[in-house]
């Protein structure tokens, strides 16, 4: 399946994708801004993930939080994402209503700043404290998406610290701070904006023209510190996390070639055979046969500069001890370091990554999402046409060298949460002092 891609760039520093497809009346915008964590200054933390939830708080010419309403209004939908190194925004609309989405996304890019108050910064600041307390800090195993970067990155990379950033770090932003990262970050040169679905090229590229022409491009942005490691650790890094829980969870990471090389195709599709859906040898091996764990699965961090990871992630079945689910799980990594895989493993994981890749670009919405991904780092959205034959290039004997030079025990990195007695009765009575 190929896809049609049109890029072109305004005189400002957009990057404009257009993908016409005119099978359903609806159409896609996605704007993808590369910034995220990894931009931040260490003593700032969390901006990158607090701007995902400002600009959604008006504009000099919306109030807060009219987007989403004018949005769902004219039978669309919407949101905004962060990562480590990009930050998007998004919606899905009828198609007569692509104007709408377009003026949303350039109003806010040009005119955010003088709707900026010290309240709406409050206001979110709390939104994303809060956030932070229900999904990392009382979520069972919730803060295992930044220890396990933190284990694996040095303290100076820009991928060590957290997301979400902070609690010191969010209470200390000021609203100058605040504006300086998006007078930095949030310009037109800094920014992918991509057009999926059933538009009228034409009168598309005029409204972007007239939309975001006028906007100016941004000055001059830092340069993100060293994102250079090694490509193996050296040695095996364990951390043990005694957490609220009921079982064991166990999470290893191997450091793997970034994404968009032939090294990582290979990493990927070593995921796809360890713990790729029911077919995959984590869950034949530990979930089936010797039931040590209740699921097991394996996936790529998809990074673009320094280094990728590949992670396995097993929780325990019940009565199985967090000894017996890592010596299980190194088993199975061992198995694969030493022995590597079969072409028949292989063509099992290319097939199912082919279907997903291909499905995924049906949807508008995740057609334009996957342009403004390869735009936005490789400055070509036109490689998206490129992955199925990326993977089919990859045999088995690659992917059986991957797993030799970067899977073995000089490259492991295990993150194991074990139940903690005293943890467990501080949540209970935590939870019941919340709903009395």
């Amino acid at each position: 399946m190929r896809i049609p891609v049109e890029s072109s760039h305004l005189s400002n520093g957009l990057h404009v994708v257009l993908s016409e497809d005119h099978t359903a009346p609806i159409v896609a915008v996605n704007l993808w801004y590369h910034v995220g964590s990894a931009n931040e200054r260490l003593e700032r933390t969390g901006f990158a993930h607090l701007f995902e939830h400002m600009l959604f708080q008006g504009s000099a010419s919306v109030e807060a939080n009219e987007h989403f309403e004018l949005v769902q209004r004219a039978g669309g939908t919407l949101n905004g994402s962060t990562w480590l190194d990009r930050t998007n925004y998004y919606e899905t609309l009828p198609s007569h209503q692509l104007a709408l989405a377009l003026w949303l996304e350039a109003d806010r890019m040009a005119r955010l700043l003088p709707a900026m108050t010290q309240q709406k910064l409050d206001t979110q600041r709390d939104v994303v404290k809060n956030e932070r307390r229900w999904s990392v800090d009382n979520q069972p195993y919730g803060t295992w998406w930044e220890r396990l970067p933190a284990l694996t990155f040095p303290p100076d990379h820009p991928f060590h610290h957290s997301l979400i950033g902070s609690m010191e770090h969010l209470s200390d932003a000021s609203l100058e701070d605040v504006a300086e990262f998006f007078r930095t970050y949030y310009t037109p040169d800094n920014a992918v904006l991509t057009i999926a679905g059933d538009f009228d090229r034409t009168e598309t590229l005029r409204l972007v023209s007239e939309y975001f022409g006028p906007i100016p491009r941004g000055g001059a942005r830092p340069p993100l510190r060293d994102m250079t490691v090694p490509p193996v650790f050296g040695d095996t890094r364990r951390e043990v996390v005694p957490d609220a829980i009921a079982l064991p969870r166990l999470f290893v990471a191997c450091r793997t070639p970034v994404f968009g090389t032939d090294g990582y195709y290979a990493a990927s599709l070593a995921s796809a055979v360890l713990g790729l859906r029911t077919g995959s040898r984590l869950e034949q091996s530990l979930v089936r046969r010797q039931q040590v764990a209740s699921q097991a699965s394996a996936f790529t961090y998809d990074l673009a500069k320094g280094s990728d990871l590949l992670v396995i992630d097993a929780t325990a079945h019940p009565g199985v001890s967090p000894e017996q689910l890592e010596a299980a799980v190194l088993a199975e990594l061992d198995l694969i370091h030493r022995d590597g895989v079969s072409e028949a493993e292989v063509q099992r994981a290319r097939a199912l990554i082919e279907t997903s890749v291909v499905t995924s670009l049906q949807s508008a919405a995740e057609r334009a999402d996957q342009l403004s991904r390869f735009a936005t780092y490789f400055g070509d959205a036109s490689l998206v046409n490129q992955q199925v034959d990326r993977y089919r290039a990859i045999d088995a004997a690659a992917v059986s060298r991957l797993a030799r030079e970067r899977l073995g025990p000089d490259n492991r990195a295990l993150l194991l949460y074990v139940p903690d007695e005293q943890a467990a009765d501080a949540a209970d009575a935590a939870h019941a002092e919340a709903v009395s």
